[in-house]
């Protein structure tokens, strides 16, 4: 998921350089909602994963 927060991240990139707002604006919007999802999946992995005590 990761992967696709940076991939949309360097469209939107490329897309704003050469002046392409709305495809800047809408890959730039999906990088952020996956990077937040990626975010709350890594701390909810991290609360609930299972660990062992030996």
């Amino acid at each position: 998921m990761l992967r696709w927060t940076v991939t949309f991240l360097i469209i939107a990139i490329i897309a704003a350089v050469f002046g392409f707002g709305g495809i800047a604006a809408s890959a730039a919007g999906i990088a952020k909602i996956l990077f937040f999802l990626f975010i709350v999946l890594f701390l909810l992995s991290l609360i609930f994963g299972k660990r062992s005590i030996d």
